[in-house]
């Protein structure tokens, strides 16, 4: 009977880690959610023709 107290202590280790890591991966979506920026407050990009000007 030398494993009984190790095995659960295993488990018990394993599910506070899992746990730990479900609470980070919520933390990252949260704050990937919050910097977000919708589509519709994006601007589009002007193009920049300047280094035309050499070419002419």
């Amino acid at each position: 009977m030398q494993g009984d107290g190790t095995e659960s202590v295993v488990s018990r280790g394993e599910q506070i880690q899992a746990a730990e890591r479900e609470a980070a991966k919520q933390r990252l979506l949260a704050q990937a959610q919050a910097d977000r920026i919708p589509v519709e407050e994006t601007t589009r990009a002007v193009p920049d023709r300047r280094w035309r000007r050499g070419q002419q």
